[in-house]
């Protein structure tokens, strides 16, 4: 069977997409372009609006080439899971959408979509999995759902209360993938700092991370998605002397004003975020800061938005994301009055990624002339003619920005470089291989 996969959203989406393949990997041929296959699998995101609305003009962009080309069109993940019985008759297109409750019956409904009688056996596993990343990385989900209640946040809405998996079914799964060669590891969970609490009662991100880099061999491990009331002097220290450590702080605040983090039901507040930053740049000068920030958020002034900027050029984040509120229904934000409008929220976004902008490409400028140890190869940009690459300062999900490198030889993916900076932009550095 003719499959074409396409997952949308997050890393920890993309994981359930290289895991749901894995049950099917037995029978299914994958192919590349959609209009070659007898079954479009499309694995959703609904988290907020606008992945919503990207969800459903994909929907509608494989509906019209199953038109064409006969195959069957299942969707899959947080949209059906989150509106099953709301859009199942209202896109007929869909010959079925499976919510991620019915995960453990997948091949079975696969089954009966195509009407074939393919054994599928094997329950999804993070063993088993078509991979959709380069050789020489590897997302590793280690917990699933959350305990969080942020008053913005649907996740616990479709993903449900924390459910992590064992330190020894994860260290195994990395201990695999470093003997086939792996050398970035990267980490995921919603909240990556709650990791173990459902299992041990206490916050296991520790052990976990111990039991991993004891595994021997040539790899790097990051951590993304931490909470920042959970990440501990002990983990800062950590991660500062343990070499096979990304010195990467990937740790999401939402916002920086005390009323708005209140608000949102957060347990952080201004000052004690101010000094965890702080706090890790004194610990380990290299560290890469990055987070995410929301603008519009109700009760959010204009003035909030003042002081947020003050903090971001305080702490001069590596790399910042931000995003518009979008009211999710049945979150604690839908009883909050003061709804801002569209277009209030949107200057209010510009206004951030401008000076945000101007911060990465100041500290991007201190990096001319400086060498990047370790950089690895992920493509080759034919307008340039130059290699692109990634040091673990750039996380592999498109947004913190890459390295273009000019070679002295042919380079192949994943191999390792060292880079010296000759010039820079807001989100890249351009180099010559050493």
């Amino acid at each position: 069977m003719k499959l074409f996969m396409q997952s949308l959203g997050c890393a920890k989406n993309q994981v359930d997409s290289e895991m749901l393949l894995g049950v099917l990997k037995e029978n299914i041929t994958l192919v590349q372009e959609p209009e070659e296959a007898e079954l479009l699998l499309l694995n959703t995101c609904a988290f907020i609006e606008p992945a919503r609305k990207e969800a459903i003009d994909t929907i509608f962009e494989l509906a019209e080439i199953k038109r064409s080309t006969r195959a069957k069109l299942v969707v899959c993940g947080c949209l059906p899971q989150r509106y099953k019985s709301e859009i199942q008759g209202l896109i007929p297109e869909v010959d079925r959408f499976i919510s991620i409750d019915e995960y453990g019956r997948f091949g079975e409904i696969i089954n009966q979509v195509i009407r074939s009688n393919y054994s599928f056996q094997m329950k999804m596993n993070p063993l088993n999995r078509i991979y959709s990343t380069p050789d020489y990385m590897r997302y590793v989900k280690i917990s699933e759902g959350c305990m969080n209640r942020c008053a913005f946040c649907a996740i616990p809405l479709i993903r449900g209360n924390l459910k992590s998996r064992t330190i020894e079914d994860i260290t195994l799964e990395v201990e695999n993938e470093v003997k086939s060669g792996v050398y970035e590891i990267n980490l995921v969970a919603q909240d990556t700092t709650k990791y173990g609490y459902d299992l041990y009662h206490k916050h296991a991100l520790l052990d976990l991370l111990k039991s991993l880099t004891a595994i021997e061999g040539d790899f790097k491990i990051r951590l993304l998605y931490l909470y920042p009331e959970l990440v501990t002097d002990e983990l800062i220290e950590f991660i500062k002397l343990q070499p096979k450590m990304m010195k990467y702080f990937d740790i999401p605040i939402q916002h920086s004003e005390d009323k708005l983090l209140k608000a949102m039901l957060r347990r952080s507040n201004k000052s004690m975020i101010v000094e965890l930053f702080h706090k890790i740049k004194r610990e380990i000068p290299s560290a890469t800061l990055r987070t995410t920030l929301m603008v519009g958020f109700p009760y959010e002034e204009e003035s909030d938005v003042d002081h947020m900027i003050d903090f971001i050029q305080d702490i001069q984040f590596d790399h910042m994301g931000a995003f518009t509120f979008s009211l999710e229904e049945n979150t604690p934000a839908c009883r909050y009055p003061n709804c801002i409008d569209e277009a209030t929220k949107q200057k209010r976004y510009e206004r951030l990624m401008e000076i945000q902008s101007r911060i990465a490409y100041d500290l991007k400028q201190k990096k001319i002339g400086t060498i990047l140890h370790d950089a690895f190869v992920i493509g080759y940009d034919e307008e340039s003619y130059m290699y692109v690459a990634r040091s673990e300062e750039f996380a592999p999900d498109e947004i913190d920005g890459c390295i273009y490198v000019a070679a002295k030889q042919e380079l192949s993916l994943g191999q390792r470089i060292d880079v010296r900076i000759v010039d820079a932009d807001e989100y890249t550095l351009t180099g010559e291989q050493m």
